[in-house]
C-alpha cells in the first residue's frame, strides 16, 4: 500500500465530498504482491463510493468472485443508505470499529474493520482502503459466554431461593423456568418411571406450549431410560401429534443423590435441536444437581416432619404425665393429656422447680442418683400419693443424658385398686378354703373317736356341709379361671325356664332351712322357652340365691320371681333378700372380679368377691342382662333378663 496513507480522522475537510465518476489505481502503483499476500481482508474503495477491488481473503469472506464485486456500490456489502450514510461512513474518525458487512447470499457477518483514505503524489485523495477481519467466533463466543454467565446467574438465584424456601415444592417449578428461559427450551419436567407408570412430579412449559403432552412425548424412550438408569439420553426431530410442535429434541439426565436416584429431568427444545447442548450443557448439570440436593432435602425434610408428627400423636395420646428435667428438679419440658389428674396448662409448669408443686420427700424419691452430678440409670417409684389428690401415682425416671431426664408419672389408682382388691381375695380365698378344711379335719377326728349315733350322724353331715362348701369355692375359682382365658363357651339354644328355677331354688334351700330362711318362687307361666345353657343358668340362680340367703337376717323371706314379657320378647327373673343392701358407690363396682362392699366385710359375711362376676360374665354370654336395686339396711334386688326363644 502507498506510505502515504493517513487516517481518516486527518482528512482535510475537503476531501470529504461526494467524487462523480469511476476511479481506478494509477497504473505505476505496484501493490498486488502485498495486496494479495497480506492476511487481512483488504477491499479499494473509490472516492465514488463503489468497490474497485478486492483480495482473494476478501473475496471469500464475502463469497464473491473478483468480477462480481467489482464494481458494486458499497452499500451492496455495508449498510448505507444515502449519501448522509456515506458522508458518516467518512467521518467515524477510527481505526478500528466493529461493523456487519453482507455476505453474497444475503446473511450478515460482524467484522471488525479499519478505514483509511490514500493520497496520491499530489497530496489529494486517491481512494479508500478498507481492512476487515472476521470476528464472527469471538462474537458468537461472546454471546455464548453472556448466556452462559446469564445462565448461571438466573439459575444462581432461583436454586438460593430454591435452598431459602421453606417449602421446596414450590419453589422447583420455578427452578425449572429458570432453567428453561437461560437453555431457551421450550418445557422442563422432573419425572420418575415406576414398574408400571411414568409419574411427572414437576413442569414447566411456556405460554406457547400449552398443549404440549410430556407423558406422550416421553413414551415411546421410557424403556430405554429405565434401562440406563445412570445415563444420558438425547433423541432428536421427535414426531408428535400435535398442529403447534410438529416435533422436539428431547434431553432426558438422571437426577442422582446420595441416597440414589430422584428421577429425571427432561428437556424439550422444538427449534434448535440441542445445538446448546454442548456450551451449556454443564449449567443443565448443575441444575440438576441442585434440584438433586432439594429433592434429598425435601425427603429429610418430609421424614422428620413424619416422625415428629408420629412422636407428637404418640405421645399426645398417652395417658401419662410426661416432664423433662434437670438435675435440679427444673421442669424443661411438659405435656399432659387434659384427663389426667394432674393436668396443668404448659406455660404454668415449663420453668418451676419439681419441688415447688410435689412435696420434696416424693421429689426426692424421684431424681434419686447414686452420683449427684448427673442422671446414670432408670429408677421407679410406685405408690406414692400427692396433696389435694385422691389418686395413687406411679413416676418413672429415664435418663436423656447425664444432666436431663424424662420423669413418666402414671394414675395407677386403678391398678392399686385392683392389686388391694387381690390381696384382700387371697387371703379371703385362703381363708374360706381353710376354714371348712378346719372343719372337715376336725369331723375326721371325732368320727375316729366314735360317739353316740346322733353325734356321729351330725359329724358326718358337718363334715359333707365343709367339703361341699370348699367344692363350691373351687368350682368358682376354675370357673372364674376360664371366664378370663375365654375357654368357657356356652351355647345359647332354646330351653324351658321354669325346671332351672325348680332345680336352683331346691339346691339352695338345705343351706336356707339352717338358717329359718324361707325361699318363695313365684312364676306367672306354665313355660317360658327361652335361649339359655342349663349349666350356665343354673351356675347364675345358685349364686344369686345363695347370696340372697347369706345375706338375709335369720327367719326373714327370699323371693324368687319369674315373669315374661311378650312385646319386649324376654324373660325377668328377679331375686330379692331383705339384708344388708348395697351401698350405692360400691354398686357400679359390684361385678368386679374379688370386689367386696365395704358393709359386707365389716359384718364378716364369708365370700370371695368372684361370684357376681361369674354371673355377670354368664348371662352377658347369653346375650342377657342383670341390673341391681338395692337399699342399705332394707335389702337388695338383682334382676336377670334373658332372650325369650320363638
Amino acid at each position: 500500500m502507498d506510505e502515504k496513507t493517513v487516517p481518516l480522522s486527518r482528512l482535510p475537510v475537503d476531501v470529504k465530498v461526494h467524487l462523480a465518476g469511476r476511479n481506478k489505481l494509477g497504473a505505476d502503483l505496484d501493490y498486488r504482491a502485498l495486496f494479495e499476500q497480506t492476511g487481512e481482508c483488504v477491499f479499494i474503495i473509490g472516492l465514488d463510493f463503489r468497490i474497485i477491488t478486492a483480495n482473494r481473503q476478501a473475496l471469500k469472506l464475502l463469497g464473491y468472485e473478483e468480477h462480481q464485486l467489482m464494481g458494486l456500490p458499497v452499500e451492496e456489502i455495508m449498510l448505507l443508505e444515502d449519501s448522509q450514510g456515506r458522508e458518516a461512513f467518512l467521518e467515524k474518525r477510527l481505526n478500528l470499529s466493529e461493523h456487519t458487512l453482507r455476505k453474497k447470499g444475503g446473511s450478515m457477518l460482524p467484522v471488525e474493520l479499519s478505514i483509511s483514505v490514500v493520497h496520491n503524489e499530489h497530496e489529494m485523495p486517491a481512494y479508500i482502503q478498507m481492512l476487515a477481519r472476521d470476528i464472527s467466533d469471538r462474537k458468537q463466543s461472546e454471546v455464548n459466554l453472556k448466556r452462559h454467565m446469564l445462565s448461571l446467574s438466573v439459575i444462581g438465584e432461583a436454586s438460593a431461593g430454591l435452598f431459602r424456601s421453606s417449602n421446596i415444592e414450590t419453589k422447583i417449578p420455578e427452578v425449572l423456568e429458570s432453567l428453561g428461559y437461560a437453555v431457551d427450551v421450550f418445557c422442563c419436567a422432573l419425572f420418575d418411571i415406576t414398574s408400571t407408570s411414568m409419574k411427572v412430579q414437576f413442569q414447566w412449559k411456556s405460554f406457547d406450549a400449552a398443549s404440549f403432552d410430556v407423558f406422550s412425548a416421553l413414551e415411546p424412550f421410557l424403556d430405554s431410560i429405565a434401562e440406563n438408569p445412570k445415563s444420558v439420553f438425547s433423541v432428536t426431530d421427535v414426531k408428535l401429534q400435535n398442529p403447534e410442535i410438529s416435533s422436539v429434541s428431547i434431553l432426558v439426565i438422571p437426577v442422582q443423590g446420595t441416597l440414589g436416584s430422584w428421577g429425571f429431568l427432561a428437556l424439550f427444545d422444538k427449534e434448535t435441536h440441542l445445538s446448546w447442548l454442548t456450551a451449556e450443557f454443564d449449567t443443565v448439570q448443575t441444575t440438576v444437581n441442585l434440584i438433586g440436593a432439594a429433592l434429598e432435602r425435601l425427603h429429610y425434610e418430609k421424614t422428620i416432619r413424619l416422625s415428629e408428627m408420629r412422636n407428637r400423636i404418640i405421645v399426645d395420646a398417652l395417658p401419662d404425665l410426661l416432664l423433662r428435667t434437670d438435675l435440679t428438679g427444673q421442669i424443661l419440658d411438659y405435656n399432659a393429656h387434659p384427663s389426667h389428674p394432674l393436668y396443668a396448662p404448659r406455660e404454668s409448669v415449663v420453668g418451676k422447680r419439681l419441688d415447688q408443686l410435689w412435696p420434696a420427700d416424693v421429689v426426692r424419691m424421684i431424681i434419686e442418683t447414686d452420683d449427684q452430678d448427673a442422671f446414670l440409670s432408670s429408677h421407679w417409684v410406685y405408690g406414692f400419693n400427692l396433696p389435694n389428690h385422691e389418686q395413687t401415682f406411679e413416676a418413672r425416671l429415664h435418663p436423656i443424658s447425664a444432666e436431663e431426664a424424662l420423669i413418666i408419672v402414671r394414675d395407677i389408682s386403678e391398678q392399686a385398686r385392683l392389686d388391694q382388691m387381690k390381696s384382700d381375695f387371697i387371703n379371703r380365698a385362703s381363708h374360706e378354703l381353710r376354714t371348712p378344711l378346719t372343719a372337715a379335719i376336725m369331723m375326721t377326728e371325732l368320727l375316729q373317736q366314735g360317739g353316740t349315733e346322733e353325734q356321729v350322724s351330725e359329724y358326718w353331715h358337718t363334715l359333707t356341709s365343709e367339703l361341699n362348701r370348699q367344692k363350691n369355692l373351687i368350682n368358682e375359682l376354675l370357673i372364674a379361671g376360664r371366664l378370663e382365658s375365654g375357654k368357657m363357651k356356652l351355647d345359647a339354644v332354646p330351653m324351658d325356664l321354669l325346671p332351672i328355677l325348680h332345680e336352683s331354688v331346691r339346691a339352695v334351700k338345705s343351706i336356707a332351712r339352717m338358717r329359718n330362711i324361707t325361699i318363695e318362687l313365684k312364676v306367672d307361666f306354665e313355660l317360658c322357652t327361652i335361649f339359655g345353657d342349663t349349666g350356665g343358668l343354673s351356675q347364675v340362680f345358685i349364686n344369686l340365691i345363695n347370696n340372697a340367703v347369706k345375706f338375709s337376717p335369720e327367719g326373714s323371706t327370699v323371693d324368687v320371681v319369674a315373669t315374661q314379657s311378650g312385646a319386649e320378647r324376654e324373660a325377668r327373673i328377679s331375686i330379692t333378700d331383705h339384708g344388708l343392701g348395697i351401698p350405692p358407690e360400691s354398686i357400679p363396682h359390684l361385678f368386679e372380679r374379688f370386689y367386696r362392699a365395704k358393709n359386707v366385710t365389716v359384718a364378716e359375711i364369708p365370700g370371695t368377691g368372684i361370684g357376681l362376676y361369674i354371673v355377670k360374665s354368664i348371662v352377658d354370654e347369653l346375650g342377657g342382662k342383670i341390673d341391681v336395686v338395692s337399699e342399705l339396711n332394707q335389702g337388695t334386688t338383682f334382676i336377670v333378663r334373658l332372650r325369650l326363644a320363638p
